[in-house]
């Protein structure tokens, strides 16, 4: 190989090995083997040399082009092989990390939406229909129809929320209890009836254990014969159910509610050693836990039905309290907080749908 050829050889050859990454070493090839590159320009040359030149020089440059083209293809591979480590190593993933939960394992359901499902599941068992209503209420469904007297205290700005008198001079309210859509179902359908009603319900008290705006749920049951062995019957299975024991001991206490007489308050059996988590069916304390009664002839006929023919009972409750006890909530105002700290500790999956068969509260 004559001397111009060596020297572009090595010139060639250190260019390649200087090359620090691949665009580098693209350039040095598109200097030695492009269109005009320094090899490609000699190559040129072929055509016009003997046959004598191209048996030495010619063979020469064509050894030359080889010998760069490997020698450019070894250090474009060592480069894509250096970068692809380097790579590796900046993007490196933390293995002993734990991988981020999808937002179906991060949502809660609502304590009150779960004791609703819980509610609907075991009545539902019953054989009981889900019954609703409208929050605005006037005065005749939310009072009068449920026999509540002229200047009865329940009536009374410290109790209600009014609305401001519309052009007839009427005042509706923000219901005070789920009460009025037994008589709209009453109105509506005829006996047999069974039906419970889930709701909000407002009156103006706020502390741990009251809010302006809280849930209730009613039962109500209409027939030719319902009584109130009936009575205590259902809400027996309804709190073995929902409280998810084998066995409950209640006890009925005469009270007074304007829509049903006779009225009972119910006390459920428990033991309240443990704190804020009560157990029931077992212990020695009792616990007030509803109020019930056979409906008040009075709202029978209110709803259009004759109560020499039907009669029927009713009970109610509130579900925030229900939730506190079964679940050991300590503070009332916590369910309205939407603090997302709470709801994770408390709240419930939302795939695990309450059913009796699998479990209310898995």
């Amino acid at each position: 190989m004559s001397d111009d050829l060596s020297h572009l050889q090595q010139t060639l050859l250190a260019d390649i090995e200087a090359a620090a990454d691949e665009a580098a070493i693209e350039a040095v090839r598109v200097a030695a083997l492009g269109k005009k590159g320094s090899v490609s320009e000699l190559l040129k040359t072929l055509g016009a040399m003997s046959p004598e030149e191209r048996q030495t020089r010619g063979a020469a440059i064509n050894a030359l082009k080889n010998e760069v083209g490997e020698a450019i293809a070894t250090r474009k591979t060592a480069l894509k092989d250096k970068a692809i480590a380097e790579r590796l190593a900046r993007e490196t993933v933390d293995v002993s990390l734990p991988v981020r939960s999808s937002p179906a394992e991060r949502g809660r359901i609502h304590p009150i939406s779960q004791i609703i499902d819980e509610i609907t599941a075991i009545f539902g068992d019953m054989g009981f229909s889900i019954a609703e209503g409208p929050d605005i209420e006037t005065d005749y469904y939310n009072f009068t129809a449920l026999n509540f007297p002229e200047g009865h205290p329940a009536r009374e700005m410290h109790d209600t929320f009014f609305f401001q008198p519309d052009e007839k001079g009427e005042r509706k309210v923000l219901r005070t209890h789920t009460s009025p859509v037994q008589v709209r179902t009453m109105e509506a359908q005829k006996p047999p009836i069974r039906i419970i009603i889930p709701g909000k319900t407002y009156r103006q008290d706020s502390d741990a254990t009251h809010s302006p705006m809280f849930h209730q749920v009613e039962g109500l049951v209409v027939d030719t014969h319902s009584n109130v062995a009936n009575m205590r019957w259902i809400l027996e299975e309804f709190c073995k159910a929902f409280f998810e024991v084998d066995d409950v001991t209640m006890r009925f206490r005469p009270s007074f509610f304007p829509f049903t007489e006779p009225s009972f308050e119910v006390d459920i059996q428990c033991d309240r050693s443990s704190g804020p988590i009560v157990k029931f069916g077992e212990g020695t304390d009792w616990m007030e836990i509803l109020g019930c009664g056979m409906v008040h002839p009075n709202v029978l006929r209110a709803g259009g039905l004759d109560p020499d023919v039907y009669q029927g009972f009713a009970w109610g409750m509130g579900l925030d309290r229900i939730a506190m006890l079964k679940y050991g909530m300590p503070d009332l105002r916590n369910f309205f907080d939407a603090d997302v700290r709470w709801l994770s500790h408390y709240g419930f999956r939302p795939l695990d749908m309450p059913t009796l068969f699998g479990g209310l509260s898995a």
